[in-house]
């Protein structure tokens, strides 16, 4: 079966239980890769569809299996679950209950939506050639929990390789409420860290000359980086490198023995981020070294770029405008920046990840306060059109064989 013409009004005739199961999480947002009261929630929302329940040893994750009622491949839904180290200052219609956390990344949006996929999903058993695996994932935010599940064997949990996957974000900001955008290619960046030690020998603020001063040897590694990533790569396959923390001393007349700096590190094709690690080291030891000091360098590697497949990602466009009609479809010009940890699904298995707009109503997406930060608040309207999104994608692809 391909899309069903009822999918999307199914998906907002459940509009009020989607909100509600979308606003308990919002009220319980739990950080990292246990998520005890997430799940508890989850499995209750799971209960009576007749599904394949099992869950993480390594994390709170949840693996349910939809068993179609006729012989076919299977296709993998994912939705993540964490949450942020964020207060709450949002204009949500509910607030998060655990002070220093809050579902600012839409998590909650996205948990809500895969249900009332599973939901319509469930309704059509029957007529489903084939399997569909619901991945529910804890640690997305900076905990490679997508990789974790990938070791517990979820691609493989209905008994083989799915042979495709999706899934698909909420920007609170930036894409219109309501509108699927996506790109074929490099959506998502890869991320990594550089944590910086310059040594020197500390001394008297008053006679530098009889000290190693690694904090200006500190400052000129930050320029020097800019200038690296600027003059070593090209500007059709850009480097991002952000120093967000930088640190050394105690005292304004006290040389210190060492500084550190901590730096992001965004690249968005895999030849690039193979060179990136060894020319920034380059950079950081050699301008240590022209002063007489060391740098000491520790790469902390993060996601890998998230790659969407041309296929899967013509096969997202059409299935949204049948869904939402033709202003429903926006394609992305240009890859975001950020990183995903579902980057390491599709390394494996071919797919595509989607953006949904959500910014609330009234509110100018370029203005709109964005995922993560403290004010963002998310349209719950889009909730219907992410659970008929992740269900019409899973049944295209199914009915494909």
């Amino acid at each position: 079966m391909a899309v069903p013409s009822d999918l999307f009004d199914d998906a907002r005739a459940m509009w009020d239980e989607l909100v509600e199961l979308r606003r308990r999480w919002h009220r319980i947002p739990e950080i990292g890769l246990e998520l005890p009261r997430t799940r508890e929630v989850l499995l209750e929302a799971l209960e009576g569809l007749g599904l394949e329940v099992s869950t993480g040893e390594a994390l709170s994750s949840v693996t349910a299996v939809l068993r179609g009622g006729r012989p076919g491949p299977a296709v993998l839904l994912r939705a993540d679950m964490d949450a942020l180290p964020v207060t709450e200052q949002s204009a949500e219609p509910v607030r998060s209950e655990h002070e220093g956390v809050m579902h600012a990344c839409g998590h909650d949006l996205h948990m809500a939506g895969l249900v009332g996929a599973a939901r319509l999903l469930a309704a059509r058993r029957e007529e489903i050639p084939g399997s569909v695996v619901l991945m529910f994932q804890p640690g997305e935010e900076g905990r490679h929990g997508a990789r974790l599940m990938i070791e517990e064997g979820v691609l493989d949990a209905a008994g083989e390789r799915v042979v495709a996957a999706y899934g698909l974000h909420v920007f609170s900001g930036q894409v219109s409420s309501g509108i699927v955008t996506g790109r074929a290619g490099t959506e998502f960046a890869a991320v990594d860290t550089l944590h910086v030690t310059v040594h020197g020998r500390g001394g008297h603020g008053s006679a530098p000359h009889a000290a190693l001063d690694p904090v200006p040897v500190a400052a000129e590694i930050v320029l020097a980086l800019q200038s690296a990533v600027t003059r070593q790569f090209s500007i059709f396959d850009p480097v991002v490198v952000t120093v967000g923390k930088i640190w050394a001393g105690t005292k304004d007349n006290i040389i210190p023995a060492t500084a550190h700096l901590d730096a992001t590190v965004r690249t968005f094709s895999p030849a690039t981020h193979g060179e990136i690690e060894a020319r920034l080291r380059r950079v950081v030891e050699h301008v240590a070294a022209a002063h007489g000091l060391t740098a000491e360098v520790e790469w902390e590697s993060g996601y890998p770029t998230t790659d969407n497949d041309p296929a899967e990602t013509e096969r997202a466009e059409r299935v949204a405008v049948e869904l939402f009609g033709p202003d429903g479809w926006e394609a992305m010009a240009d890859p975001v920046a950020g990183a995903e940890d579902f980057s390491y699904v599709l390394h494996e298995v071919p797919g595509s990840y989607l953006i949904l707009g959500a910014t609330p109503p009234g509110q100018d997406p370029l203005t709109a306060a964005y995922n993560h930060s403290a004010l963002a608040t998310f349209d719950e309207a889009v909730l219907p059109r992410a659970a008929a999104l992740l269900a019409g994608l899973a049944l295209d692809r199914l009915s494909q064989g």
